[in-house]
Parts: C-alpha cells; sequence; structure tokens
C-alpha cells in the first residue's frame, strides 16, 4: 500500500497518529525536504530507505513507488500541512491509477489552521465572517479566472494565503482593491509551528515594510480579515437563551 501522509505545518507532533504510525512501519519514504522536518525521519525504523523529493521530478517519485510495490515494501509519500492543499498530489495519485497501484490519502494539520492558531484567533466569527478563502497569488503557477485576489477580497470574507509572501506588494495591492480599504487587519506567521516560527501582525497600509524588514520572503502564511481584529456578536451555540436537543434554553 502506498500513503499519502499530510506531515502537519512543522512541529512533528503535529503529524496524526495514523500518519506516525505509518511511518514507524514505513520500508521506504519519500518526503518533501525543502518543507518537511527531517525530525519526522527518527520515528522510521533503521532499515528505512529515504528519498528527498526536492530533488526528484515527478516521473521519479513514481518510479521509486513502483520499484517499491514490486518488491512488496511498505511506502509513505510524506508531504507537509495537508497533502489535500497545494500538495500536487492529483498528478501522481493519476499515474497510480494508470499503472493499477493502490494507495491512500491520511490528511494532515494545514499550515493555514496552524497560523490561525497561533496568532490565537477564530476564521469564522458572527456577524463577521462565516467563509474561509484558501488561495493564492498567481505566479509561475496561474489562477484561473475569476480567483484574482482582488476578485476573492470583494466578498470580504477571512482569508489564508499560501505560497506568495515573496510578492507581499502585489498581494497588498490586489487586497485593498478588493477590500477596498487598507485598514484590514493582516498577520503574517513564517513557519507557523516550527521552533523558529515568527508572527508579523499589521494592516494592509503597512504589513508589507513589516516584512520587508523582517526578510521574510518564503514558507509563510498571510492570514487576512476583520477576524483578527475587531467586534464580532456572541456565539448562538453556547449562548443561555439558545436551545438545542443537548441543552434546555433559560426561560
Amino acid at each position: 500500500m502506498i500513503s499519502f501522509v499530510g506531515a502537519g505545518p512543522g512541529n512533528v507532533d503535529l503529524i496524526t497518529i495514523k500518519g506516525r504510525k505509518l511511518l514507524e512501519e514505513a520500508d521506504v519514504v519519500i518526503y518533501a525536504g525543502s518543507l518537511v522536518s527531517k525530525d519526522h525521519l527518527n520515528f522510521c525504523k533503521e532499515s528505512c530507505q529515504f528519498y528527498n523529493s526536492a530533488s526528484m521530478t515527478l516521473e521519479e517519485v513514481i518510479e521509486v513507488i513502483e520499484e517499491s510495490v514490486k518488491m512488496d515494501l511498505r511506502v509513505v509519500r510524506l508531504h507537509t500541512g495537508d497533502p489535500t492543499i497545494y500538495g500536487a498530489i492529483r498528478e501522481q495519485m493519476d499515474m497510480l491509477d494508470a499503472k493499477g497501484i493502490d494507495y491512500e490519502v491520511i490528511p494532515g494539520v494545514s499550515s493555514f489552521t496552524a497560523a490561525c492558531s497561533s496568532i490565537k484567533k477564530e476564521f469564522t466569527l458572527p456577524t463577521v465572517s462565516q467563509t474561509v478563502i484558501l488561495t493564492r497569488m498567481e505566479g509561475r503557477t496561474p489562477v484561473p479566472e475569476g480567483e484574482d485576489l482582488e476578485d476573492l477580497a470583494r466578498h470580504k470574507a477571512s482569508m489564508a494565503i499560501f505560497l506568495s509572501v515573496q510578492d507581499i506588494d502585489k498581494v497588498v495591492e490586489k487586497l485593498a482593491k478588493g477590500y477596498e480599504s487598507y485598514d484590514i487587519p493582516v498577520a503574517v506567521v513564517y513557519k507557523a509551528t516550527w521552533e523558529d516560527e515568527e508572527i508579523v501582525r499589521g494592516t494592509l497600509q503597512d504589513i508589507a515594510e513589516k516584512i520587508k524588514n523582517k526578510g521574510i520572503s518564503k514558507m509563510a502564511q498571510i492570514l487576512v480579515g476583520n477576524f483578527i481584529d475587531g467586534d464580532y456578536e456572541r456565539s448562538k451555540l453556547y449562548h443561555p437563551s439558545f436551545t438545542h436537543k443537548f441543552r434546555e434554553g433559560i426561560q
């Protein structure tokens, strides 16, 4: 069996119990070495074979998997965060499907939820936002029509922007046009949950300058929206006047 496993955002203890167990049992681990903490490999058995996919092509990754399957070896394809978000796993799975190779996908903690936890906030607040938009700035990988940051920001939803901090000036420009304001809270979390995590807070007015001064140009999550700072209404879920099948309301 081939297991695509989400390693979590950084801290090795944020992998799932199932993911850790699969690592412990693996004969072969192909890991995203540029993003995944190598400390995860310390949980593997001594005989485990390691491949760093940072220096491999898709075809080379599939070749290792295919050869391992022929030898009846257990393979873990270890991705950062959650593999279903910017994990480039679909193309791998399609090639495995074409070869008749079975696989499974084990979810992981994404960097966007880790970043929100690091700043101790909640994406979804009553009267503020009940929607979270996960997106990225166009780069060498374009975005489809209608998914430009400016267009998405017009929804005024909470936003988590991946893979874009290197273009922070363009990000700010597009977001300000969409939100129609520079007075929008922003938090940039560098290497969320890693030992060298760093949080930079500001607004669309000043965040670009703060990020440049810190020298942050990669491995950062950009969180944007009024969920970061501002007023909100109390949730109905735990309000004493709100009843549901598990709790009677106060009359």
